[in-house]
């Protein structure tokens, strides 16, 4: 009785599965609830939705950037990818984008000098850590992408980085986002690279469950999810589909979401 009662706990508590729910609202209100359906997919991290091999770090960095603004809808945004210890990131840095904000709508204007780029920093020691490059990259474009909202994100300011990542999710990087979230540092000392991490703002279990609540939206089978996440992460997904399964009232009310 007492091993039935420990299983039925919750994956993430109240508050944060109503922040999820929320924060999934406020990104398809103002990122196109149509295009969510219709175009994002579920980014798998292999080599089929990232392929392409060069003979330098930077060339990497550029070819899966290049992938990640597809999968994100974006690949018309004009951008330029630096080596973070050459560059200067200018915080307030506006981009200028022709058409729609994302998708295929989207105008590409090669024409863009360099300097009136938008400046994507990479970290070279996450070239041998993929999934955390490719989460940093699409956490990058959604904090732009989130300055164009027009409404701000559930619990405003304090919750931004939250908020953006979350967007990355919703923009269908999840995988990246729960596999990144957390790495064990043990064994021995030169197996642990601490500059090839990435700052994680949503734990591994609330990235999950962000990822479960996407793939719920878009009647993605667990079968198809579940062999790209880590092991011990598996089983926090499925009780994070069963959660969301419960609360079908919250669900309808995405569903019924409209772009604005």
């Amino acid at each position: 009785m007492v091993f039935g009662l420990l299983n039925k706990q919750p994956v993430v508590d109240s508050a944060s599965s109503e922040w999820i729910f929320e924060a999934f609202g406020w990104a398809l209100e103002n990122f196109d609830a149509n295009l969510f359906y219709s175009d994002t997919v579920l980014v798998r991290p292999t080599n089929e939705y990232f392929p392409g091999t060069v003979n330098s770090v930077h060339g990497m960095a550029e070819i899966i950037f290049d992938r990640v603004k597809v999968y994100a809808g974006i690949s018309h945004w004009p951008t330029l990818v630096q080596d973070q210890s050459m560059c200067q990131l200018i915080e307030s840095q506006q981009v200028q984008i022709q058409g729609a904000l994302r998708g295929p709508e989207g105008v590409t204007d090669e024409s863009v000098e360099d300097d009136q780029r938008l400046i994507i920093p990479y970290n070279p020691q996450q070239i041998n850590n993929p999934e955390g490059m490719i989460a940093t990259y699409a956490h990058i474009l959604s904090h732009h992408m989130g300055r164009m909202a027009k409404s701000p994100p559930p619990g405003g300011i304090d919750y931004w980085p939250q908020a953006t990542e979350l967007l990355a999710i919703f923009l269908g990087f999840g995988f990246m986002f729960a596999n990144s979230a957390y790495n064990f540092r043990g064994g021995c000392g030169s197996c642990y690279n601490p500059y090839a991490q990435r700052d994680a703002y949503l734990s591994e279990v609330e990235a999950t469950y962000a990822l479960a609540l996407f793939c719920q939206l878009k009647s993605i089978p667990d079968a198809e999810v579940t062999p790209h996440l880590k092991s011990h992460l598996r089983r926090t997904y499925r009780k994070s589909v069963r959660d969301i399964g419960d609360k079908g009232r919250e669900t309808a009310r995405l569903k019924q979401i409209q772009p604005a």
